[in-house]
């Protein structure tokens, strides 16, 4: 006897119960700039609870990061969070970056440790005068103004921590300073985050860890960014051939990103952090099947 198939599929009767939230990073070109614009205004009528700006190593993207930042104040509705790192600069050069965003209207800042710059030979070495870690650098932030302060999470380790557990205990420190949540670097697993949370969870904290969500734009640039994140065998298979054509390539990725949000769904999860790398697509039509719906207009 067949097993009767379901009437409707897997994502009909979700109602929208979630929360979401997207980063950008800043445009080095007036293309990239038309870009980046157009997926904000794609993205904007999702209300999303914020949207991030990321930063350069060593402050490369600086002013262009404050540029979008203070673009996204004044032109639109939207709550935009400005990354920060230690990298490159003293604690003044930071404070002065710090009062800026602040005095700009902005009140929610990631704040983070940040890559090495090229130079460096993959080592972080703090500035003399700066701040030593993501930590020192929440709690200077605490203390210059009331922001909101998010800092990152990893799932499946840091790639320079000595230990899970020194990682876990790096988070710690962060959330000890004043961060009020933290957002993972991306994973294609959800027994990973779930382990991971029982295990923040046990140590203390207690703040939100958003999932961090990255649909497939070339598994190549995946593979490439992945560092310590595992890519599944059948991730791997379900992209076999598919770098060169874009447009079943976007189709798969956003079914494999859905999916996988509704698997953490059914977890408990109800707040995503969607890594857009400035593209709408995806990212909308992931929100759309877990049934959140665009409403009003974006300006």
């Amino acid at each position: 006897m067949n097993t009767p198939a379901p009437q409707e599929p897997a994502f009909a009767a979700l109602p929208g119960d979630i929360g979401v939230s997207f980063e950008f990073f800043p445009p080095k070109s007036e293309k990239m700039e038309t870009q980046l614009w157009n997926a904000i205004k794609e993205l904007a009528p999702l209300n999303p609870r914020f949207v991030s700006v990321t930063y350069g190593a060593g402050g490369s993207t600086r002013e262009r990061t404050h540029a979008t930042v203070a673009r996204l104040v004044t032109e639109t509705p939207l709550t935009p969070a400005a990354h920060l790192t230690c990298v490159g600069a003293s604690k003044r050069e930071i404070d002065e970056i710090v009062d800026a965003y602040w005095d700009a209207g902005v009140r929610h800042i990631v704040a983070l440790r940040g890559d090495p710059p090229p130079d460096s030979g993959g080592r972080f070495i703090p500035h003399p005068d700066g701040y030593a870690s993501a930590a020192d650098l929440v709690e200077g932030l605490r203390k210059r103004h009331d922001f909101e302060i998010s800092v990152a999470a990893y799932p499946e380790v840091h790639p320079e921590a000595d230990s899970a557990q020194a990682d876990l205990d790096n988070l710690k420190r962060k959330i000890d300073a004043g961060a009020s949540q933290a957002i993972t670097q991306f994973f294609y697993s959800t027994d990973a985050y779930f382990r991971f949370l029982d295990k923040a969870l046990a140590a203390g904290i207690d703040v939100p860890i958003l999932p961090g969500i990255m649909p497939v734009t070339t598994f190549a640039a995946i593979r490439r960014m992945s560092a310590n994140t595992a890519i599944p065998g059948w991730m791997e298979s379900l992209f076999d051939g598919l770098d060169e054509r874009p447009g079943p390539r976007a189709l798969v990725a956003a079914t494999v990103a859905a999916d996988f949000c509704r698997r953490l769904y059914d977890g408990g999860v109800r707040d995503f952090h969607f890594y857009t790398l400035n593209r709408a697509d995806q990212a909308f039509a992931v929100c759309q099947l877990l049934g959140l719906r665009a409403t009003g207009d974006s300006q």
